[in-house]
């Protein structure tokens, strides 16, 4: 499909890099109707309540406690386990993660990631715990999971605490088990963006009944009762209108999930052979997220260099990601931390200098990743 420029030459509509899975609008009426009938608009409704019913079924996750989003969810999980001076956590995340931590009063202390996977690498978490040190922030990426194991192993030998941020990761599993179970806490964050969504929205998920009390008092002023008021909570409720759009979208990801498998199919089979160009593995239905598909871009032969290749394809009117660039170490807040100096995160700052994130999503059309497939290639001098 194509539509006129201003000179009168024919522009290929844009193709974004996501685009957000919505229900019919009468599947969403049907939920409004109900909540029109009870006149209940947030304060845990009961489209709250069986939210947090079907996504602990559908996560497998014993407790989960939905909020307001995915940022407010870190900030509770940190105040929930009393967390205290330094966290250890990774420089590859979106600015959401460390956000949370300093508006929570947490001093972030970055370690390298895994050169693979891009997650928070457990040998240098091990190097960096010091007298200070209440806990780890480990980042889910892509849907890659951390080392949970060893990331477990390090947290009980030195008495650590340990967050998974899981925006990434929503129905990701590890060993048969969901990701949630690993950890104290896991954040969800159900943005419009993410495989899983609430027009805006995050929850918390925890196997530990009293974390999840904590929490859910945390989300509302710190209430405990009508009379008690035993600590200091914020505004973080999520309304019914976003738990009724979450009702309405949760049946619809298993599907958008195979959809976008294919697309991912067919990014690898056709970049596998082009030169500088790394593509992910092929995931599992049953354990794989699938919220993005990113390449790693290196300047070889004829592929340009990842920056170049995202301008070439954003002149197609292709619009990909460099998903994360800048890395939060490197950005104004952080980048006179100690632990932000470049030359201790050689592999976070690869990565976010290679990586490029494609669209993907189940809308997308044949025709559509024909497109960008056909985009990428020229790109790199390839005849499609």
């Amino acid at each position: 499909m194509t539509n006129s420029s201003i000179d009168g030459s024919a522009v290929s509509e844009p193709i974004y890099v996501s685009s957000p899975l919505l229900p019919s609008i009468d599947a969403y009426k049907d939920h409004l109707s109900e909540i029109w009938a009870t006149k209940q608009l947030t304060n845990g409704g009961k489209k709250s309540i069986c939210l947090e019913d079907e996504l602990s079924r559908y996560l497998g996750a014993q407790n989960v406690a939905v909020l307001s989003n995915g940022t407010i969810a870190l900030m509770v999980a940190c105040h929930a386990l009393k967390l205290t001076g330094e966290v250890i956590t990774t420089p590859f995340t979106f600015i959401a993660t460390i956000h949370a931590l300093a508006w929570c009063g947490l001093k972030p202390v970055f370690v390298d990631i895994d050169p693979v996977t891009m997650t928070i690498s457990p040998q240098q978490i091990e190097a960096a715990i010091t007298p200070a040190t209440s806990a780890i922030l480990g980042v889910h990426v892509y849907g890659n999971r951390c080392a949970v194991d060893e990331i477990g192993e390090i947290a009980t030998r030195h008495k650590l605490k340990v967050i998974y941020d899981a925006a990434h990761a929503f129905g990701t599993r590890h060993r048969g088990r969901s990701i949630a179970d690993y950890g104290d806490m896991s954040t969800y964050s159900f943005h419009a963006t993410k495989l899983f969504h609430s027009g805006e929205g995050g929850a918390v998920a925890t196997r530990h009944k009293e974390l999840d009390a904590e929490a859910r008092s945390l989300r509302n002023f710190g209430i405990a009762s009508e009379e008690r008021i035993p600590g200091t909570g914020i505004n973080a409720k999520l309304s019914e209108l976003q738990a009724a759009m979450g009702l309405a979208v949760l049946p619809l990801v298993d599907e958008e999930k195979a959809q976008r498998r294919r697309v991912c199919q067919r990014y690898n089979e056709a970049f596998k052979a082009v030169p500088g160009i790394t593509t992910p593995p092929l995931g599992d239905l049953r354990d794989d997220s699938f919220q993005y598909y990113c390449l790693r871009v290196k300047a070889v032969a004829d592929t340009p260099a990842r920056d170049d290749l995202y301008q070439r394809l954003k002149a197609k009117n292709v619009f990909s990601r460099r998903y994360f660039w800048p890395l939060c170490s490197d950005t104004e807040e952080y980048k006179d931390l100690e632990s932000a100096d470049p030359a201790r995160l050689p592999n976070a700052q690869t990565a976010a200098n290679e990586v490029l994130c494609l669209p993907l999503y189940g809308a997308l059309t044949d025709e559509d990743v024909s497109r960008i497939i056909t985009g990428l290639h020229e790109a790199c001098g390839i005849a499609s």
